[in-house]
């Protein structure tokens, strides 16, 4: 067996960029998170629908960055519609009575060391839904495995909870999601008056909800149990694994997002330099 030389591998390495010059251009190098989304053509819920979904985001585990510790990732999540079947079946449990109508779920990140402050968000929660009128059946501590992710994962890992809620006012879909929009909102506008920035809902809705976290998206069905029962069905699935390129990351900015999933954080260096000098005129 022989070993190239340095000298031998760089001229071989010239050649070949000789070779490609036509075809590769480094100014146009980028990278993206990568995001998709499965859906039924037939507009029914199944459970197919949400296992693809699974499966593919899975094997989009090469379009995140990986720490040191192997099990941190840049973040990964799913969006799907809200299972009632399961969720009614919770509610039946905590001995509450089910009541007529969608039940809409808040998928909320709480500081997860300072219990007062976990108090003192649950309390804003509560007061902001019960201000317009509606009402709640009960919070649900959402079943996660701590030992899939990382220990910077763990470290800045939120408390995962659940808020379940009816339509009490008896106000169509439409309105009921727009002012649980408005009520999420308000949330945040009053967790920031109250100086407690860990309060972070990554979903509030009467259609939809969103598991998510700076995971490996390969954990995703590790870290959420959740996502195993045969009773999460949904016509759509949206995944992403994000790709962190210009933010650092964290729990809240794993992806989706309430309304979207994105691949935007495309970082060439055409584009930084384009950027900033359009600014240049305002420095």
């Amino acid at each position: 067996m022989t070993h190239e030389t340095g000298a031998e591998f760089l001229s071989d390495w010239q050649k070949n960029a000789e070779i490609l010059k036509d075809t590769y251009n480094p100014a146009q190098e980028h990278d993206a998170c990568g995001v998709g989304l499965v859906a039924a053509l037939d507009g029914k819920k199944r459970r197919d629908i949400v296992q693809a979904g699974i499966d593919a985001l899975k094997a989009l585990w090469h379009r995140g960055a990986v720490d040191a510790d192997g099990k941190t990732g840049d973040g990964a999540g799913i969006h799907i519609e809200i299972p009632q079947d399961f969720f009614a079946a919770e509610i039946r449990e905590s001995g509450d009575e089910l009541r007529e109508g969608e039940i809409a779920v808040g998928m909320v990140f709480l500081p997860k060391t300072d219990l007062d402050a976990q108090e003192r968000c649950r309390q804003i929660v509560e007061t902001e839904i019960l201000n317009f009128g509606y009402r709640i059946y009960g919070w649900r501590q959402v079943p996660i495995n701590v030992d899939c992710i990382g220990e910077k994962a763990n470290a800045t890992r939120p408390e995962i909870e659940q808020i379940m809620l009816w339509n009490a006012r008896g106000v169509s879909e439409d309105v009921f999601e727009r002012e649980l929009y408005i009520i999420r909102r308000k949330i945040e506008k009053a967790a920031i008056a109250a100086q407690i920035p860990e309060l972070y809902l990554c979903s509030l809705s009467c259609r939809s909800i969103i598991y998510k976290g700076m995971f490996l998206a390969e954990s995703l069905t590790d870290f959420y149990p959740d996502l195993l029962d045969q009773r999460f069905v949904s016509r759509f699935a949206i995944y992403h694994q994000r790709y962190s390129t210009n933010t650092f990351p964290t729990w809240r900015l794993a992806q989706p997002f309430r309304m979207l999933a994105h691949n935007g954080e495309v970082n060439t260096l055409a584009g930084n330099v384009n950027w900033m000098s359009s600014h240049e005129t305002r420095l």
